[in-house]
């Protein structure tokens, strides 16, 4: 049995980056103690979601990756010998996007996943912020298998969580922003549907609290799935900061598989229709 286990972080706005910073830097060294292998963190995780507002200071969160944070991190993972996704705001001049690097437990820079569908609707006002993402949907080969991401709102397009699984991903980690209201039913459907079409662990990441930017509630609910759509324990509590640690068994998923065949049953010949506009 081929046994991994992994960490998620929910947590609140403290106020500012380097606060921040110091705050999942101590979340790491805490998952590491508890035999942790893997972590991601929320979507933009050292800042506040400025995405309620639409204002240009919040531009001076961007930097570029590698760069400070990723380097500061890298080092980290280095040290414990984790794996690391690190959602950030990144700068590429002159674009800017929502991103997750992919550090691997040596502390080497995998490479990264660029948000790619972007919302523009009230108290998320992303189009302001970021470029659809230029990446595809990359899978990292990292010490604990293979790894996607797919940021927030991605998670509403079947498309890409498909692409992740053509791919090889055997988790994916989805760090998002999403708040209390229309959105928590979906919270609770989506990630399980796409571990079962597409037959991998899911890991969903929310922030939690109520910001002064704006009256978005997150709701936190931070969870693993796996690739039956079963909870792997409880879900992470909707008001308050957590660190979810769960073991994750990969060998269920060449069970799941052989099971469905859902890859082999697949119909690419017929599926022109999907990319059409």
């Amino acid at each position: 049995m081929t046994v991994v286990r992994a960490a998620l972080v929910q947590t609140t706005w403290t106020g500012d980056k380097e606060s921040m910073i110091v705050v999942h830097e101590q979340y790491l060294r805490d998952a590491a103690a508890r035999g942790a292998q893997v972590i991601c963190f929320q979507e933009l995780f050292y800042g506040p979601y400025f995405c309620q507002v639409q204002d240009k200071q919040y531009y001076a969160y961007a930097e570029s990756v590698p760069g400070p944070t990723t380097e500061r991190f890298q080092a980290l993972a280095k040290e414990l010998g984790m794996v690391i996704v690190l959602p950030v705001y990144e700068r590429e001049d002159p674009f800017l996007y929502n991103t997750a690097a992919v550090i691997d437990a040596d502390g080497s820079l995998l490479g990264k996943y660029r948000k790619q569908h972007i919302p523009h609707v009230g108290g998320f006002w992303e189009k302001f912020y970021f470029r659809p993402g230029n990446g595809g949907y990359p899978v990292f080969d990292t010490a604990v298998g293979k790894v996607g991401v797919y940021i927030c709102y991605d998670r509403h397009f079947p498309e890409g969580w498909r692409a992740l699984g053509l791919n090889g991903a055997q988790i994916v980690f989805n760090p998002s922003a999403t708040s209390r209201g229309l959105s928590e039913y979906l919270w609770r459907i989506e990630q399980p549907a796409a571990a079962v079409a597409n037959e991998y662990y899911v890991g969903a990441i929310n922030r939690v609290g109520i910001e002064d930017l704006g009256d978005d509630d997150f709701y936190g609910q931070s969870y693993f799935v796996d690739p039956e759509g079963n909870y792997v324990g409880d879900k992470g509590d909707t008001h308050q900061p957590e660190l979810i640690i769960r073991d994750l068994d990969l060998d269920l998923i060449q069970t799941v598989r052989e099971r469905w065949a859902f890859y082999r049953d697949r119909r690419p010949d017929a599926y022109d229709d999907l990319v059409r506009p």
